[in-house]
């Protein structure tokens, strides 16, 4: 492993981060836009009920590390407008899961679309290499095991 001069690290950890809080920021702006009542939160849990089948609303909160109430909050707004529906877990009857209605796929779906369109506009002009590589490092930093702040 290379040596990187403490102030080289530093100031690239500090372009990271201010990078990446103008891409959420962009992101949350830029969701109300794609469907004025659907937010980047409700877009990316009814994103992930669709990818995982259906799951608790604790399944959520632990893997989006957000707080309980945030995601009952985001459900109950989910649920108000008949995007998403509780039903029993066939393997426990005790418990609810939760999954995308028809009219919640079908607005995932526009709204998918939508975002990607956006991206690819965005990169548009970057080099394949660059796509790859970028998709990578995303893949990678997303993927990382290490301590998670809250502001994440």
């Amino acid at each position: 492993m290379r040596e990187v001069p403490v102030d080289a690290e530093q100031t690239a950890v500090e372009t990271i981060q201010r990078e990446m809080t103008v891409f959420a920021r962009r992101a949350r702006a830029s969701a109300g836009r794609m469907h004025p009542e659907l937010s980047l939160v409700s877009y990316t849990l009814l994103g992930h009920l669709e990818e995982s089948g259906g799951c608790r609303a604790t399944d959520l909160a632990a893997y989006y590390a957000l707080d309980k109430s945030t995601v009952s909050r985001q459900v109950s707004a989910l649920e108000r407008a008949g995007l998403v529906e509780r039903r029993q877990d066939p393997e426990d009857h005790r418990v609810q899961v939760l999954d995308l209605t028809e009219a919640g796929r079908r607005i995932l779906a526009q709204v998918t679309v939508r975002r990607r369109a956006a991206v690819r506009e965005r990169l548009e002009d970057w080099p394949q290499e660059d796509l790859d590589r970028f998709a990578g490092y995303l893949v990678r930093y997303n993927g990382s095991t290490g301590a998670r702040p809250a502001d994440d």
